[in-house]
């Protein structure tokens, strides 16, 4: 049975005239005229405003999405709303240039979609009243969010800045994937071939890549036993340190466990991976250009005329070998290690995001705004928003739980997504993906083998969604900076070329005097101050 949100109970009419919009931030409490009523705003039901109004928006939007306007969807949106939306949307790198500009002239649009703020420029831009907080116009004006918030106090502390204030609105897809990302696959074809089962040992992986080297079984010594990206979203192999050194790592070496912040590259545990990694590498077992490649170099690795890849780090097999070699390879299971424990590191990209919507001191209409972008909270608009419109992308099966359409041969799943699906404000919470829309089928594969295969041996928690105040961030920027560019060069010099026993205790000290230890100190506070208010 479909769950609705869109039944709750009415909010009371507002009076007629001018309402005044308490839009305080930490420094000013300078009210904000609110000229909704001119319009003749609806306290429930659609549309939000009796008047045709128009709002402008800026922010970002996929590179291959057309102007908004012209999607079915969003020609939806405005006559269920009776607002339209003068949208002024860029590219994301399009965008990042003119952002400043966009800030700083003063000639603000109305409301930012997609904002393409970072974390810092929201507490800035918070603090100094371009951006209003949200959580009184949430309260009064958005029944379908402020439900979920009610609920999911996890959610509302993710963005929830230090002052107490919600200046962006989320974006929430819960399909518990984005964890577990480096998934590591071995070309089956090949172990056949060298008369070696499935590894299931750190031990057994390393005979199998040794054994693919040996045999050269791509011929003319083209044969890459093992390749990766390290540092990247889903290319890293922060499981084969957790099973050589015996701890849990991720790109950003930065973890948790029982409630402490872990900095994993200064402990004993990840040199002794390290140091077993330079043993690999100088056995011709690593691509040497792993620390060198970029996404279309790597994948094109998988691609060649004859297989040359023995096993690879990645989201998707068939995204790095292509359809007609993915029966090939295989997912290898989370390795038993050194220790004789299996750890699957978890990484800390997060399925609660902020910065889908803000809405500007320049906004004549915040409560109007507030109504419309609410209406993008119902689950079944959330799902649309997410993957496209009923009758294009989405169609209902026989329970009423909407299920993806194919996409046509002439494009794929991912590029038909980007040109019909505006993206922005959304929460798609784990209950929905059972109750509204189902996973696409290549997620609810993936789906399944992580539950299966990976959260059995999830070794640490991911950091949170925290959102930093502009102090904290201001204090480990530009240590956070040195911290990553020491330790990615230090990775790097160490498995290629070795020494980190003469260099270990003066990279540490090192660390510590850029300020490493105060970055952790400050993420804890910000992980402390997160978990109690959820």
């Amino acid at each position: 049975m479909m769950i609705s949100r869109r039944n709750f109970t009415s909010l009371s009419v507002l009076a007629v005239g001018t309402l005044m919009l308490n839009a305080c931030s930490g420094k000013s409490n300078s009210p904000v005229e609110d000229a909704s009523a001119d319009f003749g705003l609806q306290g429930s039901g659609y549309p939000v405003v009796t008047k045709p109004l128009t709002l402008s928006f800026s922010g970002t939007k996929s590179a291959l999405a057309p102007d908004y306007k012209t999607m079915a969807l969003v020609q939806e949106w405005q006559k269920t709303t009776n607002i339209t939306v003068d949208w002024q949307n860029l590219p994301e790198n399009v965008f990042q240039e003119k952002k400043n500009l966009i800030l700083a002239s003063g000639d603000l649009p109305d409301a930012f979609f997609n904002t393409g703020l970072s974390d810092s420029e929201v507490a800035t831009y918070g603090t100094n009243g371009t951006l209003l907080p949200l959580e009184t116009l949430i309260d009064a004006h958005a029944p379908n969010l402020k439900k979920i918030l009610d609920a999911r106090p996890d959610i509302k502390a993710a963005i929830t800045s230090s002052d107490g204030h919600i200046y962006t609105l989320p974006s929430v897809e819960e399909l518990g994937l984005v964890q577990f990302p480096h998934m590591l696959a071995i070309n089956k074809i090949w172990l056949d071939k060298v008369g070696l089962e499935m590894p299931s040992t750190i031990e057994d992986y390393h005979d199998a890549l040794v054994a693919f080297k040996k045999e050269d079984l791509a011929g003319g010594g083209k044969t890459i036993p093992l390749s990766y990206e390290p540092g990247t979203f889903c290319g890293d192999i922060v499981d084969l340190i957790a099973a050589l050194g015996g701890v849990p790592d991720n790109v950003d070496h930065r973890i948790v466990q029982d409630g402490k912040v872990v900095f994993t590259a200064v402990l004993p545990e990840y040199k002794k991976a390290i140091t077993a990694l330079n043993g690999w590498y100088q056995e011709g077992l690593i691509d040497p250009e792993s620390f060198s490649q970029d996404d279309k170099s790597y994948l094109a690795k998988g691609k060649t005329t004859t297989p040359s890849l023995g096993s690879f780090v990645w989201w998707e097999i068939k995204e790095m070998v292509g359809e007609d070699r993915a029966a090939d390879y295989a997912l290898v299971p989370i390795l038993t290690g050194v220790d004789g424990k299996q750890r699957a590191s978890v990484a800390n990209n997060q399925e609660i995001n902020r910065g889908a919507f803000a809405i500007t001191r320049a906004n004549k209409y915040p409560a109007a705004t507030m109504r419309w972008v609410d209406y993008l909270y119902d689950p079944v608009q959330s799902a649309q928003a997410n993957w496209g419109p009923i009758g294009v992308t989405l169609k209902k099966d026989d329970k009423g739980i909407l299920v993806q359409i194919p996409a046509d041969a002439s494009t794929s799943e991912g590029e038909r997504r980007q040109k019909v699906a505006p993206g922005g404000p959304k929460i798609i919470t784990k209950d929905d993906f059972s109750n509204v829309v189902a996973p696409e089928p290549r997620a609810a594969e993936r789906q399944k083998i992580v539950q299966e295969m990976y959260l059995p041996h999830a070794a640490n928690d991911a950091y949170p969604p925290v959102p930093l105040s502009n102090e904290e961030l201001q204090q480990i920027s530009s240590i956070q900076t040195d911290v990553t560019s020491l330790t990615q060069q230090k990775l790097a010099k160490w498995i290629v070329q070795g020494g980190i026993d003469g260099e270990w205790d003066g990279y540490v000290s090192q660390l510590k005097n850029i300020g490493l230890e105060k970055m952790i100190e400050t993420y804890q506070q910000a992980y402390d101050r997160f978990k109690q208010n959820s």
